[in-house]
């Protein structure tokens, strides 16, 4: 595709072209069970044709405008895939530090229900004492805990803030079309309220009302947004070569690494901003495929922070890792070192260099550097971080994730193994319907 180009280690580690077509027809079995839906978790499958269906757009507009011409803040309450995508797009276009910016003409996006931290709900509440805000609170079922004690605290503060009826006008739920408490709680107050699908699973759900609601409402622009994962759509879904797919290069080569005794990718970036893309990235694939006892560990690094913490045990820990770099060709600012007439830091051979001059070369370095240490490194070349490129991303990830599970062999699209601290957690809590759980928990 262009401007969007992957990049595999195969010539740094000789790996042949036999060798990689093995695992390339791999992905394209894969690909195939994928798209004929007959696959393990195929009642998930609703996502693949998201980009397709831009109908909700104008309807997320619609409310992003209402919610921006009565609000400074806009609380995204949920947890996991409920609000780990929309802070992907958002904190991938705006910087960490908007929250000074007093010249904002959007509201600032900040969430809740994804931390059981009493200490952060003080400070929250307190926050929201001052600002006008509005809520959107994202949830299936309506019954997550995380989320439906902190859309509980923020529901009562809203109200005794503006009263019932007002505090009705500034919430917007994003829910199960038939069923589930936050359903007939939207549907008794009256809260305006948008559709979750049955067949989009939260870690695939970013292209929905889920994602698409906080994004519009930080003033991003889903349309292009939407097209980027539409023409990164129309590239996984043609009928050409594995070679003409980056997502299915990536999942092969992944998978590959991982058969050659490789567990662990680091997921790698050289901007803040792409912080939060990695946050979304682990839950999908730790989600998707860490079961029955197989999966590669998804881990992130930011750089060249973390550099100075996790550099060495790259260049020189156990060789079980590899690196998916995400590199972005250039910055949207410019910064340019200034001169020093007494040059005590030596940096004067940088004058007039920019910024991401700087840091490109420290990218550059550091990719033949990790190289050279024996760290397979699949790079992820986009040309700038912009809606278009970043819904690229999204639906690339998406689909190289379902096609790996199946070449996996587990269900992509299932998570079982999250219920297991919850069930411990009602139980010693005193739920009703866990006593018998509670009193063997607390004899051990």
């Amino acid at each position: 595709m262009q401007d969007f180009e992957i990049i595999l280690p195969k010539k740094d580690f000789g790996i042949t072209e036999k060798e990689f077509d093995m695992w390339a027809d791999k992905a394209m079995d894969a690909r195939r069970t994928l798209l004929r839906g007959d696959g393990k978790g195929n009642d998930f499958l609703g996502w693949l044709d998201l980009p397709a269906a831009t109908g909700t757009i104008e309807s997320m507009k619609t409310a992003a405008q209402c919610i921006k011409s009565s609000s400074q803040l806009l609380v995204v309450v949920g947890i996991g895939g409920s609000y780990l995508g929309a802070r992907a797009v958002i904190e991938a276009m705006q910087s960490e530090l908007q929250c000074l910016d007093n010249t904002r003409e959007t509201p600032l996006v900040i969430y809740a229900g994804h931390t059981l931290s009493e200490d952060y709900y003080v400070q929250l509440l307190k926050i929201l004492d001052i600002y006008d805000y509005s809520v959107a609170v994202i949830s299936k079922s309506g019954t997550t805990t995380e989320p439906a004690i902190a859309f509980r605290l923020i529901k009562s503060h809203l109200e005794k803030k503006y009263g019932k009826s007002e505090a009705r006008e500034r919430i917007f739920a994003i829910t199960d079309a038939k069923k589930g408490a936050l359903h007939d709680i939207a549907e008794m107050e009256g809260y305006c309220s948008y559709v979750i699908p049955d067949d989009v699973g939260g870690r695939f759900s970013v292209l929905t009302p889920v994602g698409l609601l906080p994004i519009a409402a930080a003033g991003l622009d889903i349309e292009q947004l939407m097209a980027g994962a539409a023409a990164m759509r129309d590239v996984c879904l043609s009928d050409g070569s594995v070679g003409e797919n980056p997502a299915l290069l990536y999942a092969a080569m992944r998978n590959m690494l991982y058969a050659s005794g490789k567990k662990i990718e680091m997921l790698v970036n050289f901007l803040p901003s792409l912080r939060y893309i990695s946050e979304w990235w682990k839950q999908l694939f730790g989600e998707s495929e860490g079961k029955e006892n197989k999966g590669i560990l998804p881990h992130s690094l930011s750089f060249t922070t973390d550099l100075h913490s996790m550099g060495q045990y790259v260049q020189q820990g156990e060789r079980h890792i590899f690196e998916t770099l995400i590199s972005v060709g250039k910055s949207r600012s410019h910064v340019e070192i200034p001169a020093d007439d007494r040059d005590l830091d030596k940096l004067n051979y940088l004058i007039s260099k920019s910024l991401t001059q700087v840091n490109h070369c420290a990218e550059l370095g550091t990719v033949i550097a990790h190289k050279n240490g024996g760290v397979p490194i699949i790079e992820i070349r986009i040309p700038e971080i912009s809606e278009y490129t970043i819904g690229q991303l999204i639906y690339f990830f998406e689909f190289a994730c379902g096609v790996s599970g199946y070449m996996l062999g587990v269900n992509p699209f299932d998570q079982p193994g999250v219920e297991a601290y919850k069930k411990n957690m009602f139980a010693l809590l005193g739920k009703p319907g866990f006593e018998d759980l509670r009193e063997n928990l607390i004899s051990k």
